[in-house]
């Protein structure tokens, strides 16, 4: 990659968008993906596939962080993956059977996108509120087969990251919270950055594939990001959260109606 090939409006954006990660712990999916689509109007094949090699990079750092802090509850990690993986490389060939031109096709990852987006907003501001409803709702045997769950889980996070990049994050986390109240957040924000690595990177190889990744555009990302994530993690202790989450929620919500328009 010639460091011509380089744009500065990409880098800029991957700035912004790491400082918000470092700052909220929120998926770069859920902000980095509708920027590309609205901001840049990339298609949105384009996005989610360029986005998903971002976020393995990006992830992959965390990740080694918490590794080496030993904040990484493995087996919770790898029963996610034993969900999100097969899930992730069936929704990539069915991507595939239904051609990569498909006219529709940037129609569907847009609304799911939309609908992801909105579902990750009320994770971020109402998560106790979610976790009061769930259980609520989920008949408490589900504890009793807390491994079975956790793979359906990474299943169903496997086919939304796949096709919207968004889900591995703020939805992740509030169920790992519901299904592992025990566990400190710290190694369960540990095990979710862990298992998103894999997870993204099959489902950017798969769009790579299908030929929806923009290299250019993913290094200039790239040059942004890592200071940006740098920075969001060094200030992440002195910005009010009381003040950010609401007004991150606010954003996503706002961002997820306009994809469904």
């Amino acid at each position: 990659m010639m460091i011509g090939a380089i744009d500065p409006r990409f880098a800029v954006s991957g700035f912004g968008v790491g400082l918000l990660v470092g700052l909220t712990g929120v998926g770069g999916g859920s902000l980095m993906t509708p920027l590309l689509v609205l901001l840049f109007g990339l298609d949105a094949r384009a996005a989610v596939g360029t986005d998903l090699l971002y976020a393995s990079l990006t992830k992959a750092a965390g990740s080694a962080v918490h590794g080496m802090a030993g904040t990484v509850e493995w087996p919770i990690a790898g029963r996610l993956a034993a969900g999100s993986i097969p899930a992730s490389a069936l929704t990539i060939g069915a991507l595939y059977l239904t051609g990569p031109a498909n006219k529709h096709l940037s129609a569907v990852i847009a609304g799911v996108l939309g609908v992801a987006l909105i579902v990750t907003a009320a994770c971020v501001f109402a998560r106790p509120l979610l976790l009061r409803l769930l259980a609520a709702i989920v008949p408490a045997s589900v504890f009793a087969h807390r491994t079975l769950a956790t793979v359906m889980v990474g299943a169903v996070l496997g086919v939304l990251v796949s096709i919207s990049s968004v889900g591995a994050g703020a939805i992740g986390m509030t169920v790992l919270v519901f299904l592992y109240p025990e566990v400190p957040v710290v190694r369960l924000v540990g095990s979710d950055i862990a298992h998103a690595v894999p997870l993204t990177l099959v489902a950017g190889l798969g769009h790579w594939w299908l030929g929806s990744v923009d290299w250019a555009i993913l290094a200039s990302l790239l040059l942004g990001a890592v200071p940006g994530i740098a920075l969001g993690s060094f200030l992440a202790g002195r910005v009010p959260e009381i003040v950010l989450r609401p007004a991150l929620a606010t954003v996503l919500v706002a961002v997820g109606i306009r994809m469904l328009a």
